[in-house]
């Protein structure tokens, strides 16, 4: 494949996309800047690209702070580069419903998906805008796009990326920075199992929601062991964007995500919600619960 030679910054390295995307971009030819949270993660990442021979720089950086960001762009500066692309990756999904989240959890939630984006794409704009041609890609999910009883703290955060991003997009044409989405459905990284977040209420047996958490944890559980969809396919469509070869601003990806978000855009919404609760908390799946199963 033809090398790209483009400069990307890409949030939240130390596992799932952010990690494949950092390696494939790198193998590409292009000047990856990987940033994580915490630095004691790095290791994998480190080690992987030093076997492929891959230059990666890995810095610290956490969307929740604000001065952790202004020193990569001081870093980026300070050696002269010129940012091509911007990959909002970084993020994390609690699940629980509304009454069993605390205030607390759905703001972290939100400072983290949401805010978290917004402060990234804030402070590196100024240098993609001074070239023609730069990019921000902002990784949402289908949950931003159809709503999930459990997931509401993380759906309220995916839509609101998504409004953003449409809005951003329109303003930016005039700087002649482009924006695109990558809308992913369920795929085996890390944030289905090690990085996997409850609300504290969700496991109180007093709660009048226990049930239908129990309930949705298995299929949860179910879901984690069976998924069959490639990582991969995230890193080359994010490729894809840069190339050129995409310019779709929505960009869907998986099976079930796109089956998922076709039955809610072409089915009445009845209908659509009949099907998820059918799914969710049918009287067959309920009775396992009952029953411990």
């Amino acid at each position: 494949m033809n090398k790209m030679n483009a400069v990307v910054l890409i949030t939240g390295c130390s596992s799932g996309f952010g990690f494949a995307t950092a390696l494939h971009l790198a193998e590409r030819g292009c000047r990856v800047i990987a940033t994580m949270r915490n630095l004691k993660k790095k290791g994998n990442l480190e080690a992987t690209a030093a076997d492929k021979n891959l230059e990666i720089t890995i810095l610290p950086l956490d969307v929740t702070v604000v001065e952790t960001i202004m020193a990569v762009k001081d870093y980026i500066t300070q050696q002269k580069l010129q940012l091509d692309v911007l990959i909002n990756n970084a993020g994390y999904g609690i699940g629980g419903f509304f009454e069993d989240l605390t205030d607390r959890e759905f703001r972290d939630q939100m400072e983290t998906n949401f805010f978290g984006v917004l402060n990234a794409t804030r402070i590196f704009l100024p240098l993609l805008r001074q070239k023609k041609g730069g990019m921000i890609i902002n990784i949402s999910s289908v949950a931003g796009l159809t709503a999930t009883p459990s997931l509401i703290a993380y759906n309220t955060s995916k839509w609101a990326i998504e409004g953003f991003s449409e809005a951003l997009r329109l303003e930016l044409k005039l700087m002649g920075v482009k924006v695109f989405l990558i809308e992913p459905g369920p795929y085996p990284t890390k944030v289905l199992t090690d990085n996997v977040r409850f609300a504290e209420g969700s496991d109180h047996e007093e709660s009048p929601y226990y049930p239908y958490s129990r309930r949705i944890l298995m299929i949860f559980e179910e879901q984690n062991r069976n998924i069959q969809s490639d990582v991969s396919d995230i890193s080359r469509k994010i490729e894809s964007i840069i190339r050129g070869k995409t310019k779709n601003f929505r960009n869907i990806l998986g099976g079930f995500a796109r089956l998922r978000y076709l039955l809610r855009k072409y089915f009445p919404y009845r209908l659509y919600e009949f099907l998820v609760f059918k799914v969710m908390f049918s009287k067959r799946g309920m009775g396992k619960v009952d029953k411990g199963v």
